[in-house]
């Protein structure tokens, strides 16, 4: 494990997505560097296919389907 310098701009960045995606702020951006590195070494990929990529490796599928919102929210 090492240190790893950051501008104040990207810490702020990092603490308001850690805190809107219930991630630490370490897990949110070591998300972003994974999703950064897939996308310099697969260009042709779009995030969405990064991401199913990264579902992938942790031995995981989505499904494909939106969950259904109760009647009294679906509104």
């Amino acid at each position: 494990m090492g240190i790893v310098k950051i501008s104040d701009a990207m810490h702020g960045n990092l603490r308001l997505a850690s805190a809107a995606l219930s991630r630490s702020i370490n897990a949110q951006a070591e998300h972003w560097l994974r999703v950064g590195m897939l996308a310099e070494l697969n260009p042709a990929l779009s995030y969405p296919e990064i991401c199913q990529l990264l579902l992938t490796a942790e031995g995981g599928e989505l499904s494909a389907r939106a969950p259904e919102l109760p009647e009294s929210e679906a509104a």
